[in-house]
């Protein structure tokens, strides 16, 4: 691919909307309108205590649904209201962060408005730590540059996390993609310690984060969980040099322009990042 803005206005094959593309069409252009009617059709799993629901187990299990037009076929299962109906919390399909931008990328590039999922960290939910977080990024064309959206955060979370900044055009370093998060910690200017979620953080976590940021960006979002070959494995803090030097070569590809564009697909040893024996999108 040679034109990254056509790119990334096309579905992949986890935001294809399939037989539910025609939801969409009624959908409004406006980002936070968007943001809006997404938080009124997915409950973060790790929320939904405070907003009230005790799910089940067997619910939980509707964030592994991983594609788009499987989430949207739930979604009118619970309730068949239009996408612009706000759905009581009980009703919404239980997802995450990935889901919010993952299904925030798949509305945009229906619209024609390139798009695309990232991976990395939040600094704004727990003081002094780098949460494991998505958001998503839209080409902003009359201002030439790429706006990041956190399409999770709805006005009761925002209160809840006492949040100061513009949720629908973030600042830079409200949000760390992998790669930065690698680099600060790389180079001692954070403790990777403090980079992850519950029991799961360290260099092999950052490492994990960066090489799902870098395959999102080939449209390949992933699941928060899904572990791919190249990958550093769970707890291991001494990374070869030779893995390391490549995470180190892919966190500032995946920072860069889109003058870096073809790069992010030619970057690294290809088989040693497609996916695992028995994945399936």
């Amino acid at each position: 691919m040679e034109d990254w803005r056509q790119y990334y206005v096309t579905q992949s094959v986890i935001t294809g909307p399939g037989e539910y593309g025609p939801l969409f069409n009624a959908l409004p252009n406006d980002i936070p309108a968007l943001c809006s009617i997404l938080q009124g059709l997915i409950l973060h799993g790790h929320w939904a205590e405070r907003y009230g629901v005790e799910l089940s187990e067997e619910r939980r299990q509707e964030a592994n649904l991983r594609k788009v037009s499987r989430q949207l076929g739930r979604i009118m299962e619970l309730n068949d209201s239009p996408l612009t109906t706000t759905r009581p919390a009980e009703s919404r399909i239980v997802g995450n962060c990935r889901d919010f931008s993952v299904l925030l990328a798949a509305i945009l590039r229906h619209k024609g408005i390139p798009a695309r999922a990232r991976c990395g960290f939040g600094t704004y939910f727990i003081p002094h730590h780098y949460e494991d977080h998505w958001v998503c990024q839209y080409w902003k064309a009359d201002e030439a540059r790429w706006v990041m959206v956190d399409a999770q955060l709805d006005e009761f979370q925002r209160k809840w996390l006492n949040i100061g900044f513009n949720t629908f055009d973030m600042p830079e370093g409200y949000f760390l993609p992998a790669g930065r998060a690698w680099q600060l910690c790389r180079t001692g200017q954070a403790d990777p310690e403090s980079f992850g979620i519950s029991d799961c953080h360290g260099m092999w976590f950052i490492g994990g984060n960066v090489v799902r940021d870098l395959l999102s960006l080939n449209k390949i979002e992933l699941l928060p969980w899904d572990e791919w070959g190249l990958m550093p494995g769970i707890n291991v803090q001494d990374i070869p040099a030779e893995q390391a030097g490549l995470l180190d070569r892919i966190a500032t590809v995946t920072l860069a322009g889109n003058e870096a564009f073809a790069e992010v697909f030619s970057i690294g040893d290809k088989a040693r990042l497609s996916a695992p024996p028995g994945w399936e999108p």
